[in-house]
């Protein structure tokens, strides 16, 4: 890995199933910036019904009111009780998006995203794996958690494989209605 002033930056190599040939592609992981916002909105619509198979949907109002929400992100980031972070292919295009929220002394919350394409192929691990480098190194932060259902065996891989440990139950308010799980993983200094 490479990490350079822009925040990280890595080569992730996959095998291309249709082709048999090796595809290499290049990922950067970015603070969210007010030029983000058409890339991520992007990323939202187009992995909608990915993301609701496994996560509570997040509804037509929220992408009717992208901008202001977005806004509100880079408001609270200002404020340094959220600190957001996109996935990006050298394209621009947002495969992913990573967040610190409920920032609070010297711990937060984890919400994160991975594009269906890129899924599967060790992408979102590492990435969160970088996220809590930044998290401690950036940040100051001690402990993160992050919440996930009992259905998303998925997630659960990507925390587990990333350091995290189950934890307490979660309760069904954060998780979208859903039975879940809080993990957690303190980090070292």
């Amino acid at each position: 890995m490479h990490r350079d002033q822009h925040g990280l930056r890595w080569v992730a190599d996959r095998v291309a199933r249709a082709r048999a040939a090796r595809v290499v592609r290049v990922f950067e992981l970015q603070f969210v910036q007010a030029g983000h916002r058409s890339a991520l909105l992007t990323f939202e619509v187009e992995n909608r019904d990915y993301f609701a198979a496994s996560i509570s949907d997040r509804g037509d109002e929220y992408f009717a009111q992208f901008t202001e929400r977005h806004n509100a992100l880079l408001a609270e980031q200002q404020a340094g009780t959220t600190a957001g972070y996109v996935l990006v292919e050298e394209d621009g295009t947002v495969v992913g998006r990573f967040n610190l929220y409920r920032i609070h002394d010297d711990t937060a919350d984890v919400g994160y995203r991975i594009a269906e394409r890129v899924a599967g192929h060790g992408i979102a691990t590492a990435t969160l794996q970088e996220l809590c480098r930044l998290a401690r190194a950036e940040h100051g932060l001690s402990a993160l958690r992050a919440a996930t259902s009992n259905q998303n065996i998925p997630s659960q891989r990507v925390l587990i494989k990333a350091g995290f440990v189950r934890a307490e139950p979660a309760a069904p308010a954060d998780i979208g209605g859903k039975e879940g799980h809080w993990y957690r993983r303190h980090l070292d200094p």
